[in-house]
């Protein structure tokens, strides 16, 4: 007889909603960490990431304070106290997911290393342990660039610049994705001088938004350097030189954001059967792997990189493992955000994209400086973007606005359920909300698409 119904390898956001769901439905569940538990994002992910941006965002609202009508003070920042603070929130959120609240829960939990021994067996330290089932969760890790003598040079990832106790003179970033802008933007309004490099700024995102980021970058003195590093060293004690495009640049601290690779290397996976390559885990669309009673979910598959896509993700394999019958365990209208001051959130296909894939393309936008909250704000730097058929369905959305997280959520249920720019005009919206201005911009697309179609045209003969 197995051990368990379940087995769960990595307590990320995939692991922890994988275990609470399959112990909510009677299984015998287990889980194995070997370092922390909630992985990445609630120890050098989401959670510092957020609470350190927070920081520099009251940074910035006092340092605006007289377009208001306030009188500003000087701002000191003492980079210990930021560190005791974001350790503070990270202790905040880890409370709801110690080992006690989830052995409280009756789920098994093994600290350790974990193996596959075969395709019903792993090893965790000293201890064998058996399953039916097997989820393998184990998240991602830095990706480092091989470049000429950066392995002799001081640097930080984002697994331990969070731990940083001292502000930089000059913080170079490698990397202009996600974590590479939000880190800069919030040393930057810490009060360190900045310089990202990068063949392109934020490369994954609507062209209209990153132009609107460099533009907000520019304005807030964060250098932007286009290129390939090819060398980094250090001249002296406490300073590095970052090769670029044959040019120098000098700073105190080196921070590298040039990605994530799935964390997989140590499983034996191989062992049980489970076909895999440096870019993750294969797995079908129900998440099996190539063993069908062993699953894999969030960043070790090599998909997207997000926290609630990996929770997602953990509980359809749980659900697959478990239940008879399966759900889909991929998606492709998968809202994300970049949490820059403003936010770019983005759900379904950029405009590009979408051009590509459509004869006929339609773009409605407006501009933050129309939506009456924002004005109230002085936060107009962003616009709402709605792509979609001529006939109202939409095929993706863009936001650039101090609170796109919140407002892409409703362009996501939209998608998901097939509803047509119309019927998001015909949902009353709070004024005044960030949210009123898709409803303005809805109603607007939606009006001018019934006044051109025949009806409209007839319609208009009678006013």
């Amino acid at each position: 007889m197995v051990d368990y119904d379940l087995v769960v390898i990595g307590a990320g956001s995939a692991g922890l909603t994988a275990v609470d769901f399959a112990v909510e439905l009677g299984g015998r569940v287990a889980l194995v960490e070997k370092y922390r538990i909630g992985g990445d994002c609630t120890w050098t992910g989401c959670v510092p990431s957020k609470a350190l941006l927070q920081v520099g965002k009251v940074i910035k609202m006092a340092e605006t304070a007289v377009s208001f009508g306030l009188t500003p003070s000087p701002t000191k920042v003492d980079m210990k106290q930021v560190r005791t603070h974001i350790q503070q929130v990270i202790a905040d959120i880890y409370q709801h997911e110690t080992v006690d609240v989830l052995r409280g829960k009756g789920i098994d939990v093994f600290t350790g290393a974990a193996r596959f021994v075969d395709s019903h067996t792993i090893q965790v330290g000293e201890q064998t342990i058996t399953s039916r089932n097997f989820i393998v969760a184990t998240g991602a890790k830095p990706f480092i660039l091989p470049i000429s003598g950066l392995e002799t040079v001081p640097y930080h990832t984002y697994e331990t610049v969070f731990d940083n106790e001292q502000l930089p003179n000059h913080l170079i970033v490698l990397g202009a994705g996600a974590v590479g802008v939000e880190l800069a933007q919030a040393y930057r309004r810490l009060g360190a001088d900045v310089t990202l490099i990068d063949v392109q700024l934020l490369p994954d995102v609507d062209a209209d938004a990153r132009a609107v980021m460099h533009q907000v970058l520019a304005d807030e003195e964060i250098k932007f350097v286009e290129g390939v590093v090819t060398a980094v060293h250090t001249p002296t004690p406490n300073k590095m030189d970052v090769i670029v495009n044959e040019r120098t640049i000098s700073g105190d601290m080196l921070l590298v954001a040039t990605g994530r690779r799935p964390n997989i290397e140590s499983l034996d996976l191989e062992k049980a059967g489970i076909t895999f390559s440096k870019e993750g885990i294969d797995t079908n669309e129900k998440l099996q792997t190539t063993t069908k009673h062993i699953f894999a979910a969030g960043d070790c598959t090599g998909g997207f990189q997000f926290t609630h896509y990996a929770g997602w993700q953990g509980f359809q394999a749980a659900r697959n493992a478990l239940l008879p019958g399966s759900a889909p365990g991929m998606m492709d209208t998968v809202p994300w955000t970049i949490f820059s001051d403003p936010e770019i959130a983005q759900v379904g296909l950029a405009e590009a994209v979408a051009r590509t894939q459509f004869e006929i393309v339609q773009v409605t936008r407006q501009s933050l400086d129309r939506v009456d909250r924002a004005v109230t704000d002085q936060s107009v730097a962003g616009f709402i973007k709605i792509v979609h058929e001529e006939n109202g369905r939409i095929l993706g959305a863009t936001i650039v606005a101090p609170r796109a997280g919140e407002m892409i959520n409703e362009f996501a249920i939209a998608m998901q359920h097939n509803l047509k720019i119309r019927d998001l005009a015909e949902a009353m919206h709070v004024y005044p909300s960030y949210g009123m201005g898709i409803q303005r911009l809805a109603a607007k697309q939606a009006t001018d698409s019934f006044l051109e179609s025949s009806i409209g045209k007839m319609l208009k003969r009678f006013v």
